[in-house]
C-alpha cells in the first residue's frame, strides 16, 4: 500500500513529515491526531512494532482508535521502524498493507535498512551528504506543526488547562469531525473555532469549516 515518514526533534511526538500517498498520509495524520498507534510505540521503546492485522483483538486492546480506523479504511499490517540509536531518535518509517500476516524476512530487512539509511542522512547532513534533509523537515515543522502547538497554547490559556490537555481537546476534536488537526488548529488560531474542556460548550461552526478548501 505505501510508507510514511514521520519526525521528532526530541524523540517525543511524532509530526508526519511525507508519505507515498493520501492514503498513507491520513494514516499517519490521524496516529499523530489520536495520539496512539504503532509509530508513537516504535519512537517510545526503540524497536520495531509489526502489528500484523489492525483488525484483531490485540490490535484492538493496543490502540482501539487507531486500530478501528485502520480497519475500516481496509488497512490490516502497519509496520514501525524506529529511525535512530540509543538515545537518538529522529522519527519512524511506517509501512502499511492491505493484507494481514507477518512481513517476510526481506521485507523486514528492507524495512530495517530504510530506516538506518534515513538516520544515517539525518546525522551526516551538516557534513553535505544528505540533500539538505533538516532544512526539508524543519520547513515541514514552521509550516503545519508551529500552528498546532501555538492552538494547543491558546486552548490552554482560554480553558486554564494545560497545554497537554490543550491538546488533547484538538486531538478528540479532530478524531470525532473527521477533520485533519492541522486544519482544527488553523480554524482556533484563526477565531472560526473555540475548543472547550466540556464538549457541550464547543463553539463549532460547521458549515464553516466545510466550505474550506
Amino acid at each position: 500500500m505505501g510508507a510514511g515518514l514521520s519526525m521528532t526533534r526530541d524523540g517525543g511526538i511524532l509530526e508526519p513529515l511525507l508519505a507515498t500517498g493520501p492514503e498513507v498520509g491520513e494514516l499517519d495524520e490521524l496516529q499523530f491526531a489520536l495520539g496512539e498507534g504503532p509509530s508513537g510505540d516504535a519512537i517510545a521503546t526503540g524497536a520495531p512494532v509489526l502489528e500484523t492485522d489492525l483488525a484483531g483483538v490485540a490490535a484492538g486492546h493496543r490502540w482501539p482508535a487507531f486500530a478501528s480506523a485502520g480497519a475500516e479504511r481496509g488497512v490490516r499490517g502497519a509496520f514501525a521502524f524506529p529511525i535512530g540509536a540509543g538515545a537518538a531518535k529522529v522519527g519512524v518509517l511506517s509501512v502499511y498493507r492491505r493484507e494481514p500476516g507477518p512481513l517476510q524476512a526481506d521485507q523486514l530487512r528492507d524495512g530495517l535498512v530504510c530506516a538506518d539509511a534515513v538516520f544515517v542522512l539525518a546525522l551526516d547532513h551538516r557534513r553535505g551528504v544528505s540533500a539538505d534533509l533538516d532544512g526539508v523537515i524543519e520547513a515541514a515543522f514552521t509550516a503545519r506543526r508551529a500552528e498546532v502547538h501555538q492552538a494547543a497554547g491558546r486552548v490552554a490559556a482560554q480553558q486554564s488547562i494545560s497545554v497537554t490537555d490543550a491538546l488533547a481537546l484538538l486531538r478528540a476534536h479532530s478524531y470525532s469531525s473527521g477533520l485533519p488537526l492541522h486544519r482544527i488548529a488553523t480554524d482556533v488560531m484563526a477565531d472560526r473555532l473555540r475548543l472547550a474542556s466540556d464538549p457541550d460548550d464547543t463553539d463549532s461552526p460547521q458549515p464553516e469549516l466545510e466550505q474550506e478548501d
